[in-house]
Formats: structure tokens, C-alpha cells, sequence
């Protein structure tokens, strides 16, 4: 069992209090039943995740806008559990949908697993929205250095010459500074 959704499925046995329709979610193979998961009013919100999740990793494209949707969850592991699953759906509204997100000035402090599913995508969307996000976070007193710092390291990853203006200003933030000296030593011609 991929580790990813073993970790999923003990926190969602748990929040399903051990309900019996848990199990044949677990184990059914009907992707209709998961998706009419996703419809069906009334159904519980670690129902909707777990089927979300897993047509998402069989590459059902019904699953899309309930895992964009967990993606900008308050709980960090239900957002961490979407992209994961996003980055295996191969939609190709994922990256506008990330991009979004991460750029949505509104569910900032929301942003940090959209930052790291666009450096994962390697979309043309990727740089532009992670230049975005950063600039908005060199703000003095901002609160989201996690997001920042997962900006910055992302941009690094993603080697990209306009990326440079915005590491260096980065580089005057003592929180995010080497993170920045290493992505800037990433982009090739930079010296």
C-alpha cells in the first residue's frame, strides 16, 4: 500500500468513529460508487476525502474539484493529501488551480501546499505565482514565513532566471537568506 494513502486511511478510520461504509470505501474498486461519494448530500467529509483521494490517484478526473477544494483546507493534512493526490490526477486545470490558490492574498496562510504541488507540476504557471507569493510575503512583520521559505526553496528547484529579482530581495530577510544564497545558486548563469 502506497504510504501516502496508508497514512490517510489510519487518520480517516479514525474520524470516521470505525463506520462500516468506511471499509467498503477502503476496499471497493467502483470508481462510480467513489465519485457519487463526491455528489450525494449528507456525506461526511472524511467520506468525501478518502473517495476524492482515491480516484484522484486512479486518474478519475471527477475527483478534481473536491481535491482543489481539500487542497485549501484548514487542516494541513487533509491540503497535504490533496496535492499529492493532484500531482498523480494529471489534470491539466491543476496548475491554474494551484497557482490560485497560492496567489489568493485571502487563504495565505493556506498557501503552503500549493506552493510546493506547483514546484512539483513544473507548470509554465509554477514561477509566476511563486514570484507572486513571495514578493507579497517580504512584507515587514508578515507572518507566513513558511510560506515564504517553501517559495524560495521552490524557485530554487525550479531554476528559473526571472526568479532572481525576487531572491534577492530576499536575500535581506534573515529567515529566508540562505535558503535564497542555495536557489540562487541553482539558476544557471547566475555568478
Amino acid at each position: 500500500m502506497d504510504e501516502e494513502l496508508r497514512s490517510l486511511t489510519e487518520r480517516l478510520r479514525q474520524e470516521s468513529g470505525g463506520a462500516a461504509v468506511y471499509d467498503r470505501f477502503v476496499a471497493t474498486g467502483d470508481r462510480d460508487e467513489l465519485a457519487g461519494v463526491l455528489t450525494e448530500p449528507g456525506q461526511p467529509l472524511w467520506a468525501r476525502e478518502l473517495a476524492a483521494f482515491r480516484l484522484g490517484l486512479a486518474g478519475d478526473r471527477r475527483a478534481f474539484e473536491a481535491l482543489v477544494l481539500l487542497l485549501n483546507h484548514r487542516d494541513p493534512q487533509r491540503c497535504a493529501s490533496a496535492a499529492y493526490a493532484l500531482a498523480r490526477l494529471a489534470d491539466p486545470r491543476t496548475a491554474r488551480a494551484a497557482a490560485a490558490l497560492a496567489t489568493n492574498e485571502l487563504r495565505v496562510a493556506y498557501a503552503l501546499h500549493p506552493v510546493r504541488l506547483l514546484v512539483q507540476l513544473r507548470a509554465p504557471e509554477s514561477v509566476p505565482a511563486l514570484i507572486t507569493t513571495l514578493r507579497r510575503r517580504l512584507r515587514p512583520h508578515d507572518p507566513y514565513r513558511r510560506v515564504a521559505l517553501a517559495c524560495v526553496e521552490g524557485l530554487g528547484a525550479l531554476g528559473d532566471p526571472r526568479a532572481r529579482p525576487v531572491l534577492d530581495e530576499a536575500l535581506a530577510h534573515p529567515a529566508l537568506a540562505q535558503a535564497a544564497v542555495r536557489a540562487l545558486a541553482r539558476i544557471p548563469g547566475q555568478g
